[in-house]
């Protein structure tokens, strides 16, 4: 008996004593004592825009904010819409067996490979804009472009270049855009062929038969695909831009232009929207190159203007992948359809 009191005094004792040590450790805990250290968890990407305020500078990121309203043909969802009962004809005049060309990376010839962009603070003074070439069809000036404003193909390049110059005021939300423009007296005010305003709160589109600083009377910015996007938000939630060699004397909604003499039914017209098909198996490709893909399945893309066949419109940025972006070449012509035409 006395042995038994002898044990249960001891239990006692020791229950005691680990009770005090968990207080003590608890205390000492929130007082500012260091936890134990943890394994790290897989790196993960931390979006650190508050508001998703686009940052401000040449190629800068929007942060996943939408460029028009939800219910714009920008962003509307086809993959479900019908396809063209002239599909068939339409691909093979844009060349079936041709592959998908990235008209964007990094440099090509020293130069910045892309369309290229900038966002301004909605203080940015304004400059004085003339227009050579397609002046009764542009919106008149002053427009608020910086003296540093990039120009597609570099501020020396020539003929072969477009000469896009395009401004992304983020507190007005508004986009201007130039085709062919040219800086004088080191930006004091600019020269260019033409030029468009779109409101990017709005639907409103360009008068009927219009050109804007595209052959398809379209904004070229919302069509492009851009670093921010593919790397940042990992998803693109909107339409992209390419070329065909050959369009058609016709334009479609939302496509205000055309830029051909040929009336040929089996042409695309400006404005036409093809989608990569449904059972195109991406699985084989990198991430950032499925990003890409998925958003053409989705969204789609708009002929916008003539050039190279099955170019896809990209803005520059010195860390894509060329490499990698040359995976885009292994999708041919055959794996789109075109959209119904009556149906959008």
């Amino acid at each position: 008996m006395a042995l038994r009191h002898h044990w249960r005094g001891l239990v006692v004792v020791l229950t005691a004593f680990f009770c005090l040590t968990a207080l003590i450790t608890t205390e000492s805990n929130s007082r500012g004592a260091s936890p134990a250290v943890q394994t790290p968890t897989r790196p993960r990407t931390v979006t650190t825009s508050s508001g998703r305020v686009p940052d401000l500078g040449p190629g800068a990121s929007l942060h996943g904010k939408q460029l028009f309203p939800p219910d714009n043909p920008w962003n509307q969802d086809i993959s479900n819409l019908p396809v063209d009962p002239n599909s068939a004809n339409l691909i093979k005049s844009m060349g079936p067996n041709d592959v998908l060309h990235p008209d964007f990376g990094t440099t090509w010839q020293g130069r910045p490979n892309g369309i290229p962009y900038i966002v301004v603070a909605g203080t940015q003074p304004l400059v004085p804009i003339s227009f050579r070439s397609y002046g009764g069809e542009s919106d008149p000036g002053p427009y608020p472009v910086p003296r540093n404003a990039p120009i597609e193909g570099g501020p020396d390049s020539g003929t072969d270049s477009d000469r896009h110059v395009l401004v992304i005021d983020r507190d007005h939300w508004k986009l201007y855009e130039m085709f062919s423009a040219r800086p004088v007296n080191n930006g004091v005010s600019w020269i260019a062929g033409s030029g468009a305003v779109f409101d990017l709160k709005s639907n409103a589109v360009r008068p009927a038969g219009w050109t804007s600083a595209d052959a398809a009377g379209l904004p070229i910015f919302p069509g492009l695909v851009r670093y921010d996007e593919v790397f940042e938000t990992r998803e693109i939630k909107h339409a992209l831009r390419f070329t065909v060699p050959r369009t058609r004397r016709a334009y479609i909604y939302p496509a205000r232009h055309y830029a051909s003499g040929d009336p040929d039914p089996n042409l695309p017209p400006m404005g036409l929207r093809v989608r990569l098909k449904a059972s195109f198996d991406i699985s084989r490709y990198e991430p950032p190159i499925q990003v890409i893909l998925r958003a053409l399945k989705k969204y789609g893309m708009f002929v916008a203007d003539n050039g190279g066949g099955w170019f896809l419109s990209g803005a520059p940025d010195p860390r894509w992948s060329n490499d990698q972006l040359g995976m885009l070449k292994t999708v041919k012509g055959s794996d789109f359809e075109v959209v119904r035409m009556d149906m959008r």
